[in-house]
């Protein structure tokens, strides 16, 4: 380990950061499981249920950008913390929520929390670390990903067949209080304060406008696929596109005039940031898809209960670790390869998948899984701090914020859009066999996994061929030990 010149150690404040955000990502997965011990202990509509997750999303989506922002302006510690004491408070309020309304209200509250934390986690390590570490703690901050999205169905069976002092799906809430307290004194002490810009005008109009656009892509996308796409829905996704257009439009007016923007001119046009937030996107649309439909293939399919579900997806997190480590040892160094050797790896272990859940065994028994999962979580291993770090190197410091904002919530949309394509496929496909294609469906839907892999195989090629001169690396900022 190597302690700054102030006192602090980056490796111990990454452990809090990433602490933190875990919470988050487990948050997301975890909510699934008690959805229906949820519906009958609260009496909920199916509409109530729904917006428990889609509250969650929304909030979170839209206020990822806004956030990273007044990081940049405000103090990027100070929003992280603050962020993880109104997620921690919102969680409190979730597990002891005695009607529906409340319970919705405060997962809403929740993503908010979330949006103000999650885009400093790699705004500060992007800026914390000197390039030869940067890689592992982008390995790092992979890891924890991918193991808080596949590792939230296990702790939420485990918590509610526990049945804690009788309080039923209540503790999978409360089980983030300790931890949040816990980051809130830690963070106060190990993580740094790092410069910022005070005098920055935060764009008002920007964030209304940026926000009503996430919010009029991703609402439509949540509710389209179960409701049969009405016209609404339809309708809202067109009417993001104007919206869009003319938040584009502010920042560039704003550039021209020398005053700050909410997204930089200077990351709209930079080929490589926009590249890479498109990988960023087409990654994170495959992977909750993926699992969401696996559970229900493992779960409804086949029989197994949460916890068996849970267990039968360990291959996959073990891959990450795997993938994590031997990527991080490579440094700065061959990114672009790194990353073309991650997809191809995850490409090959889709369409083992595929095969494999398509054609399952007589006896069907998790182990049957073992070897796909363990090769998607090797290739994802390899890929994610490669592909964090082409993202962020070109952003600098003074724009961090900004840069994680944009990237994560890009990646919040594509998971949305990936879910809502994902589990389309499978249920068109289940229903139309008679509901009992559970192997049919699974394959099917398993195509958009293909399909996104492909594609940011294209991406990257075409990224490498017309990419222009080397961006420099940015300063680090300096920091201070509280």
């Amino acid at each position: 380990m190597r302690t700054g010149d102030s006192g602090y150690n980056p490796w111990l404040a990454t452990v809090l950061l990433l602490l933190g955000n875990f919470m988050n990502l487990i948050d997301v997965s975890i909510v699934n499981v008690a959805l229906p011990s949820i519906q009958e202990n609260l009496d909920a509509t199916a509409a109530q249920i729904e917006w428990v997750s889609a509250a969650y999303v929304l909030a979170f989506a839209a206020g990822l950008l806004p956030f990273g922002r007044f990081g940049d302006k405000f103090g990027r510690k100070r929003l992280f913390l603050w962020g993880v004491g109104l997620f921690t408070l919102a969680s409190a309020l979730c597990g002891f929520a005695q009607t529906m309304p409340m319970l919705i209200w405060s997962r809403a509250l929740q993503g908010i929390g979330g949006a103000m934390m999650v885009p400093q986690v790699m705004a500060i390590m992007h800026v914390m670390f000197p390039p030869e570490q940067k890689a592992r703690a982008f390995a790092l901050a992979g890891v924890v990903a991918s193991l808080g999205a596949v590792s939230g169905p296990l702790l939420g069976g485990a918590l509610i067949t526990g049945n804690i002092s009788g309080m039923g799906w209540r503790p999978i809430f409360l089980v983030n209080l300790p931890v949040g307290l816990f980051v809130i004194r830690a963070g106060l002490r190990w993580i740094p304060a790092l410069s910022s810009d005070r005098r920055m005008r935060i764009d008002w109009i920007g964030i209304g406008l940026f926000s009503v656009a996430v919010v009029l892509v991703v609402l439509p996308v949540i509710e389209g696929a179960l409701l049969g796409w009405p016209w609404w829905c339809i309708a809202m996704i067109l009417a993001s596109l104007p919206l869009g257009a003319l938040f584009i439009w502010r920042q560039v007016r704003l550039s021209r005039q020398e005053r700050a923007q909410l997204l930089p001119v200077t990351l709209m046009r930079n080929g490589g940031f926009l590249s890479g937030v498109a990988m960023v996107m087409l990654h994170f649309s495959a992977i909750p898809g993926m699992f969401l439909v696996l559970a229900i293939y493992l779960q409804t399919g086949f029989g197994l209960d949460p916890m068996q579900s849970g267990i039968a997806t360990a291959p996959f997190p073990l891959g990450i670790m795997l993938g994590s480590y031997v990527t991080g040892r490579f440094g700065t160094k061959w990114l672009s390869g790194r990353m073309a050797a991650g997809v191809t790896v995850m490409l090959a272990g889709m369409i083992l998948l595929r095969h494999v859940t398509g054609h399952p065994p007589q006896t069907f028994t998790p182990a049957t899984l073992i070897a796909p999962l363990a090769i998607c979580g090797f290739g994802m291993g390899l890929t994610i701090s490669p592909l964090f770090q082409s993202v962020l190197q070109s952003v600098p410091g003074k724009d961090a914020g900004a840069g994680s904002g944009a990237m994560q919530a890009f990646q919040q949309v594509g998971a949305a859009i990936g879910i809502a394509i994902v589990s389309s496929l499978f249920f068109v496909r289940l229903h139309g066999q008679g509901g009992d294609d559970y192997a049919g469906a699974m394959a099917h839907a398993l195509t958009y996994q293909l399909c996104a892999f492909s594609a940011i195989l294209v991406v990257l090629a075409l990224r490498t061929s017309l990419r222009g001169k080397a961006v420099d690396p940015p300063r680090r900022e300096e920091v201070s030990g509280r």
